[in-house]
């Protein structure tokens, strides 16, 4: 299970691999109103994503790490989100990979500073999808895709 941590929109991604073929499971977004309080947001993200676990029981998940290119505030509150994220898969008993923004671009797109549409269209392409999933479920897509392709070696 691949995720895009963010406290607006959460993207989660499931895929599966079989020999060299991989195909998605599903894929969804959290998606939380603005006007909700830090607590709020925190908890219904851990809520929905154990609840998700529990459903799908994936082998792994695979996170992003920060991007330390974006401003101290939006930083500070990633870090939240990805903690509750992190919580609820260490729960379950799940092994938790990290990977940076670079890494995962260039494990779907073969270039580390991708656009987000490029990101999406190869996430639909590896995955032979009928359209583009949304966004942060495509770049969740695309942290479990990269999961599979580097399983945390060194893979730039």
């Amino acid at each position: 299970m691949g995720i895009d941590p963010g406290l607006n929109v959460t993207g989660l991604g499931l895929v599966e691999q079989n020999g060299r073929s991989i195909s998605c499971v599903e894929y969804d977004q959290i998606v939380l109103a603005r006007n909700l309080s830090l607590s709020v947001r925190l908890k219904t993200i851990h809520e929905n994503l154990a609840g998700i676990i529990i459903r799908t029981r994936p082998d792994a998940v695979a996170i992003e790490d920060i991007f330390y290119g974006k401003n101290v505030q939006s930083l500070i509150k990633q870090g939240h989100a990805r903690g509750v994220i992190i919580l609820a898969a260490v729960q379950a008993g799940l092994a938790v990979s990290e990977y940076s923004p670079l890494e995962i671009k260039k494990a779907v797109a073969c270039y580390g500073r991708a656009e987000k549409q490029q990101v999406q269209q190869m996430v639909r392409a590896i995955l032979r999808l009928d359209e583009p999933p949304p966004p942060d479920a495509a770049d969740a897509l695309a942290v479990a895709i990269c999961h599979l392709h580097c399983g945390k070696k060194d893979c730039l």
